[in-house]
This record gives structure tokens, C-alpha cells and sequence, in this order.
């Protein structure tokens, strides 16, 4: 069992800056892939961006220069750099890994662009 919790979120204005963590409880993280998503009530939960064990990434189109995803193996958290925030980026953003098919969550925290 993977435990992930999320840091980070808040209220920020657009064109702001925010990083989100994400801290695991397993050691094996290392050989986890992981990745941000987001979720806006009524619409379905939307890849963000995603970071292999290796560190080959991937990014939604609608994040791609404003957001970096990034690991840190050695404590066993990830990251999300998110910069030049939009209104729509608003929701509330879930931290994801993957072991052997099985999805492991945590429990979300939300991010608001607002002026």
C-alpha cells in the first residue's frame, strides 16, 4: 500500500506561481511512476502531467510551458512547478503513482487563481 499526500495548494492570482508536493510512504518510490491530475465538480478527473521512474515526462497540452513536473527519489516526493496560472487551472489537483497497474491516490488539495 502507497500513501500519498499532497502540499501546496491555496489561493494564488493569475499570472502567479505555485508548487505543489507530494509525499510517499514507500521507499519503492523510486521505481514508481507518478503524476499530478485535476478535477473541477461535474467534469472528470484530467491528466496534468506525468513522470516516469526514469524521468521521461509527459504534459497535458494546456499546462505545457507553465507547469514542470519533477521527482526527488532520495526523499521520496514529487513535484509540481506551476506558473503563469490561469482561472481555468482552478481544481483540485491529486497526486498519483502507479505499481504494476494499480493506481494509488491521494486525497487532493485544491488550487484557486483568482483576482
Amino acid at each position: 500500500q502507497v500513501q500519498l499526500v499532497e502540499s501546496g495548494g491555496g489561493l494564488v492570482q493569475p499570472g502567479g506561481s505555485l508548487r505543489l508536493s507530494c509525499a510517499a510512504s514507500t521507499t519503492l518510490f523510486r521505481f514508481l511512476s507518478m503524476g499530478w491530475y485535476r478535477q473541477v465538480p461535474g467534469k472528470q478527473r484530467e491528466l496534468v502531467a506525468t513522470i516516469t521512474s526514469a524521468g521521461s515526462t509527459n504534459y497535458a497540452d494546456s499546462v505545457k510551458g507553465r507547469f514542470t513536473i519533477s521527482r526527488d527519489n532520495a526523499k521520496n516526493t514529487g513535484s509540481l512547478q506551476m506558473n503563469s496560472l490561469k482561472p481555468e487551472d482552478t481544481a483540485v489537483y491529486y497526486c498519483n503513482a502507479q505499481n504494476g497497474g494499480i493506481n494509488y491516490w491521494g486525497k487532493g488539495t485544491l488550487v484557486t487563481v483568482s483576482s
